[in-house]
């Protein structure tokens, strides 16, 4: 691992630790709102992160289509990260569907002011409009394709920019020459988008720290302890699910836990306190290649994409909430819907954004296949950006490891 690396990492853990501390002591003196005069600092880091995903994502992607030399190269990627990418998905729902059987959260747990109107209006008209599973996951399949490449890049639609940089990256394979132009423009832009990762991060422990502090100084210890059994749920099934992945890396990776979390420590600590693996995704893809030595074109082509489909956190939360609300309202849920739950769970993580609160508007489908109220979702407004911090941060190891297997089964295929 690099120096640097680690100096930064050490860096960020600090800031964030502070924040909290600090976060926590606002909170406890009645001074939350204060906490809104630092809070544009964290929001400017996330903007610079965000900044570099577009140019970043669609270098990469091409340039990982004319790196991997064949379109047959290609195809055997993308299936194996698909393949894996799914797995832990369904595994992860599995642990969560285990805890919340264990555990039971919900029985005895007060309804309180439960309902949607703690909700903003625009999300909570959202909730209400989702469709069914089907409808969610054809749309997803249709909306990947973008009817207008340009507005997808304006709009940083990640899905569709990297069905978009495929498509052109295949050309461009098939026509060398002809293409030639555009590839360096892409492989000059791909090394710029890092560099500029690599400054942006200069500023991530300034960021983080004013993130921190205001998470915490809203929140504080009393919704914590009112749901306290709810969260321990989800964080130990997170645990559990994170544990499996650390295995599985070590496994492939032949290196030992502590390695791995060391080199992945930078992007799990922005990944904790941004809430996004979308904006944390061009810091962990420097640190996957560089502290872990993943090779270059399966960091450029996985990582992208398992930040777009792979929520592991995402869906494990999902099944443990819905069961979490049914046990609440005194229903008792068969084993085929508990069924229903694991695969609609595993399914509708996918069409989850990678933006802080996405879990909230997914979670609806994962009701509504059940008949579970939607009004339920008021009783985990309280502690949901607290758990999407843990969520999401497991989201973003899944996506790193799933990154390390790949590129261990690709060097098995080459031998």
């Amino acid at each position: 691992m690099q120096e640097s690396s680690k100096k930064e990492a050490k860096r960020i853990g600090f800031a964030m630790l502070g924040g909290l501390i600090i976060g926590l002591l606002i909170h406890q003196f009645g001074m939350g709102s204060y906490s809104e005069y630092v809070k544009p600092l964290g929001t400017i880091f996330i903007r610079l992160l965000k900044m570099v995903i577009v140019p970043l994502v669609f270098s990469s992607i091409y340039m990982s289509m004319l790196n991997l030399g064949t379109p047959e190269a290609l195809g055997s990627m993308g299936r194996k990260a698909v393949a894996y990418y799914f797995c832990t998905t369904a595994i992860a729902v599995f642990f969560g569907l285990i805890f919340v059987n264990l555990i039971q959260p919900g029985v005895g747990a007060e309804l309180g002011g439960a309902g949607l109107s703690g909700l903003s209006a625009e999300m909570a008209n959202k909730v209400q409009g989702q469709q069914g599973l089907y409808q969610t996951v054809l749309g997803v399949l249709i909306d990947a394709i973008p009817s207008n490449p340009a507005a997808a890049l304006a709009n940083a639609t990640v899905l569709q920019i990297i069905v978009f940089a495929i498509f052109m990256g295949i050309v461009a394979l098939y026509n060398t020459e002809k293409s030639k132009a555009v590839s360096n423009v892409m492989a000059s832009l791909e090394e710029m988008s890092l560099a500029l990762t690599h400054a942006i991060m200069k500023f991530a422990p300034i960021g983080i720290f004013v993130l921190m502090i205001d998470v915490m100084a809203k929140s504080g210890f009393s919704a914590i302890v009112s749901l306290s059994k709810y969260i321990a749920t989800v964080v130990i099934g997170l645990t559990c699910h994170a544990a499996f992945l650390l295995f599985v890396a070590c496994t492939r990776a032949k290196k030992s836990p502590i390695f791995i979390l060391k080199g992945l420590s930078a992007p799990l600590f922005t990944a904790f306190s941004t809430s996004s693996s979308a904006a944390t995704l061009p810091i962990t893809m420097t640190s996957v290649e560089e502290n872990l030595g993943v090779n270059k074109a399966t960091v450029k082509f996985v990582l992208p994409l398992g930040a777009t489909i792979n929520m592991d956190g995402t869906a494990l939360y999902e099944s443990v909430a819905a069961i979490f609300i049914a046990q609440a309202y005194g229903i008792d849920l068969t084993l085929a819907q508990q069924v229903i739950i694991f695969m609609t769970a595993s399914l509708a993580a996918i069409g989850a954004a990678a933006i802080p609160g996405a879990g909230l508007i997914t979670m609806s489908i994962v009701l509504g296949a059940v008949g579970l109220p939607l009004e339920g979702i008021g009783l985990i407004l309280a502690v949901d950006r607290l758990l999407d911090m843990f969520r999401t941060t497991v989201n973003v190891f899944g996506d790193a490891v799933g990154t390390i297997v790949v590129d261990s089964l690709m060097k098995d295929d080459d031998r």
